[in-house]
């Protein structure tokens, strides 16, 4: 049950083991290169295999890839199982320790012969962590901060990855015999932005002692638990877990609806259902005494006198209670875009050239396209100079006149500088179309300083959109400190829009503060932070996080043309 995602984290780690383990760094690189070959399949590993094109693909050599083989056929691959042995799983466990790479951790190890997380926050008190070379008391002091998060954030995934393992999983089990259909549902549904349980709701007209036989011989499947008679828990080498629920196809549209809304949705739903003298226990829809059938979701919310409730909604709000007076909002759609917004051609750091990220755009139903490579300050993503930006507009210029269908509108990811002002004069900013701001330095300022900062970058006339406003790296990095309700205030009063950016790793803004910036009279946008043309379907993500947020499509940026986000631009200058 290993697609290419799970093999390529285990060559991943595996290159891991072999670093901490002084190995030739040759053989750590093989093991490396395989795993980027391997993430950057376009087809399915199991057709790489059996048509040999991965055996053709450059950086897979015969050792890596025997491991790759043993991988989708069993699960398993015995060397990592045997580094594994040899390698103190902390050590590795450390490496999910932000400003911790394999070089740290060694240096670690070998002087102070640790081998625990434990053992790391002790010395990182204690003080002797900061004694080391090149440590010192302020690397302390992360690392205790990098411990804490860690441990929030482990067993989770992200939402990206934790689609990709539902929809391999899914297929697998629509493939078994009696399997009528298979939906995600849990967090996924709920389009979540980080999941820890992936929730697989199965349709079968077989008994489900019969199915739980067949999932355990699943390829892959390393343990079997939690089973009672409707559900079970599967655990799968290198690939986390994932309960299986299966039902009746009588039954479906109650499992959906109990299996999808968080804990405190599903007692508002039940507590409504009692009201109309229904029980909405956890298995089916009472009314009395008689069963009533539910085959979709649809039926449920009939029998209950409510609107049906998108998934993404049910995160115990008002939801209901808007749900039975009528009053939900039509959410937006990805259909309801006209434009994508923040993306990097090869000009900065991104891997493709513009026509390609045009056309690629326009062949996803997309009428224009903002493009935003980075500033000067970003010198680290290859910035660009006000010649090279010129140099791209005259690209820009060109492609316009010759494309049809796509039109690529000229902008900038201008750097917020550590005072507030914003990347490049304007002299500069005056040619381009439109200006997304951001922040990708300084991420200590305190609570204030920050706040400042931004609220100053807006005072900018030329700047357009606040991009990534937090900074937060999911699982990764926390966000900074700022007055999220101050910089919504002067955002409303400025005209400035605030982007959702969409890249899985991000999702900021939290759809959480969505709300509270909309009745701040904020605009949003969606912001794909594509670096390639896979990037430009970051945006459904982004989607996902609006929908979670109550946004309609009037309150988007990308949902205007070319000409009417032109117009809200040139409004603040």
């Amino acid at each position: 049950m290993m697609d290419k995602k799970a093999v390529a984290k285990a060559l991943e780690r595996i290159a891991s083991l072999l670093e901490l383990k002084g190995e030739n760094p040759f053989r750590v690189r093989a093991f490396t290169t395989a795993e980027h070959a391997v993430s950057s399949l376009s087809g399915t590993l199991e057709d790489a295999l059996a048509d040999g094109s991965l055996a053709g693909t450059k950086g897979v050599g015969p050792a890596t890839l025997q491991i790759v083989q043993e991988l989708v056929k069993t699960g398993r691959s015995t060397v990592l199982e045997e580094l594994q042995e040899q390698v103190a799983p902390g050590l590795v466990e450390m490496l999910q320790i932000s400003g911790l790479g394999v070089a740290k951790v060694r240096q670690i190890h070998e002087t102070l012969r640790i081998e625990t997380i434990a053992e790391l926050e002790e010395s990182a008190r204690d003080g002797s962590l900061a004694r080391l070379p090149r440590f010192g008391a302020k690397t302390a002091e992360n690392i205790l901060k990098g411990i804490t998060f860690l441990r929030q954030a482990s067993g989770f995934r992200l939402a990206h990855h934790a689609r990709d393992e539902a929809e391999t999983l899914s297929r697998a089990l629509a493939a078994l015999p009696g399997v009528q259909w298979v939906e995600p549902s849990g967090e996924v549904r709920r389009r979540m932005e980080v999941v820890r349980e992936l929730v697989l709701i199965v349709v079968a007209d077989v008994p489900p002692a019969d199915l739980f036989e067949r999932l355990a011989r699943l390829p892959g499947v390393s343990e079997f638990s939690g089973r009672d008679e409707r559900q079970v828990t599967l655990r799968f080498a290198g690939a986390g877990a994932a309960r299986v629920v299966v039902t009746n196809p009588a039954n479906a549209g109650s499992v959906m609806v109990r299996t999808t809304g968080n804990e405190t949705h599903l007692e508002q739903l039940t507590a409504h259902a009692k009201q109309l003298g229904h029980s909405f226990d956890a298995t089916a829809l009472w009314k009395g005494s008689t069963f009533v059938p539910t085959p979709d979701e649809d039926a449920v919310y009939r029998a209950l006198d409510l609107s049906t409730i998108p998934p993404e909604l049910r995160e115990g709000h008002d939801e209901v209670a808007r749900a039975a007076a009528g009053t939900l909002p039509t959410l937006i759609e990805r259909s309801d875009l006209k434009g994508l917004l923040h993306c990097h051609s090869n000009y900065s750091d991104g891997g493709t050239s513009i026509e390609e990220l045009a056309l690629a755009c326009k062949a996803e139903g997309y009428t224009w396209v903002g493009l935003t490579d980075h500033s000067q300050a970003a010198a680290y993503a290859g910035g660009l100079s006000p010649d090279d930006l010129q140099r791209q507009a005259d690209e820009v210029d060109r492609l316009n006149a010759r494309l049809t269908g796509i039109r690529i509108l000229k902008g900038i990811e201008a750097d917020i500088l550590q005072g507030g002002a914003v990347d490049y004069g304007d002299e500069v900013l005056a040619r381009l179309d439109f200006v997304i701001a951001s922040i990708h330095s300084r991420f200590g300022m305190g609570r204030e300083a920050m706040t400042a900062r931004i609220c100053r970058a807006m005072e900018d006339p030329r700047v357009t959109i606040l991009g990534h406003l937090t900074g937060r790296l999911l699982l990764t990095r926390e966000a900074y400190q700022l007055d999220q309700d101050r910089i919504f205030e002067e955002a409303g009063k400025r005209g400035v829009a605030i982007e959702i950016n969409a890249d899985p790793q991000r999702l900021d803004l939290d759809w959480r503060v969505l709300p509270a910036a909309r009745k701040a009279g904020v605009r949003i946008s969606i912001g794909a932070d594509a670096h390639n043309t896979a990037g430009i379907r970051n945006m459904e993500f982004g989607v996902g996080i609006a929908r979670k947020g109550w946004l309609t499509k009037g309150e988007v940026l990308n949902c205007l043309s070319a000409d009417e986000f032109l117009a809200v631009a040139r409004s603040r200058i």
